[in-house]
């Protein structure tokens, strides 16, 4: 239980937007439901896991790692909102923790956890494709009191925080909140205000698909997920300088990489234009399920500010390349999925 005490010390909840084939508990009807029958795919996502939930969630599941009965995040996040509607409340977390004790001692099987639990199946589809690649095994460079540098093999959370470390930052949620530029629409992301030049990191291993100027977002940059199911995108990025070094549409990143700097562009047809008040990243997290989300008008955007706070477990320092306007991370990690790509791709000569 210490690697769960300790967690939960660190930790001190994703109230999202409600659809209206939702109802006042979060429930979801069966036919927005995901599966194979018919070509169906899960259509919305209400993403309202609270903060302390995916700190209590996350800390069984690296604590149980590698025993004989290990508890999934995922799959106690999803048996929890199955048994509440999505709630996230004082009671949700005593059944979450009465879930992960009883699998932890092998008292519950996690292939049987969902038995019974007419939406335990889209909520596990669901919460696997906004959280699926969030944790899991990696190597981490590691320097001993000796100086050498050597790779750790290690287990828990391998996303980062998309800002470098020790750089100031003030945040709340503002998911939902009214936007007038261009036309009156809600804001799908999350704003986290603080420097011009602040170094961006990418939250997730992946690959770039967008790279460039937009209207609203000024600068921006969008990455998919290895898997397909996220893709990441981050706006109004610095005036002159947005993007790290060598960064193009195609390029895979690691998760921690430093891949653009804070600014104030956007509102503009204008490229490179200063239109934003306020010095800030914005960053939102669109799930696609079907490949015809992705660019449409029924895209899923979820809440991440309990998420921006659950990733501040693991941040990445930066260090300013001398001579330049360049930041660069000060420590390299090594993602599996990312590297099993790099060799498949390197094996077809395309690797960029």
């Amino acid at each position: 239980m210490g690697i769960i005490l300790a967690v939960l010390a660190f930790c001190v909840g994703l109230k999202g937007q409600r659809a209206a084939e939702t109802d006042a508990r979060g429930a979801v009807p069966v036919s927005s439901a995901g599966g194979e029958a018919g070509g169906e795919y899960i259509k919305w996502v209400d993403l309202t896991i609270s903060y302390e939930a995916l700190c209590r969630a996350y800390a069984w599941d690296v604590e149980t790692h590698g025993t004989d009965h290990e508890v999934n995040w995922i799959e106690l996040l999803a048996y929890t909102a199955a048994r509440t509607g999505a709630v996230f409340d004082a009671k949700a977390l005593r059944i979450l923790e009465e879930a992960a004790q009883k699998l932890s001692e092998g008292q519950t099987d996690r292939e049987r956890i969902g038995e019974g639990l007419d939406h335990y199946p889209y909520y596990l589809e669901a919460y696997q494709a906004a959280l699926g690649g969030l944790v899991g095994e990696y190597e981490a460079e590691v320097t001993d009191e000796n100086g050498h540098t050597g790779w750790s093999r290690q287990y828990g959370l391998k996303a980062y925080f998309p800002l470098a470390r020790g750089f100031d930052y003030s945040h709340y949620d503002d998911f939902g909140a009214s936007r007038s530029y261009g036309y009156k629409r809600r804001h799908l992301g999350h704003d986290m205000m603080g420097l011009t030049g602040t170094p961006i990191m990418a939250v997730e291993s992946g690959r770039v698909e967008a790279l460039g100027w937009n209207q609203y977002g000024g600068w921006r940059i969008g990455i998919r997920s290895l898997d397909g199911k996220r893709y990441y995108y981050y706006a109004h990025l610095r005036q002159n300088y947005p993007f790290a070094e060598n960064l193009e549409e195609g390029s895979l990143v690691t998760a921690g990489d430093v891949i653009g700097y804070m600014g104030h562009t956007g509102y503009s047809t204008q490229e490179n234009v200063n239109n934003i008040e306020v010095t800030h990243l914005h960053w939102g997290l669109e799930l696609i399920f079907d490949e015809s989300q992705k660019e449409s008008d029924n895209e899923i955007w979820v809440d991440v500010y309990p998420l921006t706070r659950f990733l501040a477990k693991h941040t990445q320092t930066a260090q300013k390349v001398e001579g330049t306007k360049e930041w660069v991370r000060e420590t390299d990690m090594r993602d599996p999925l990312l590297e099993a790509v790099k060799r498949e791709e390197t094996g077809n000569g395309i690797l960029r």
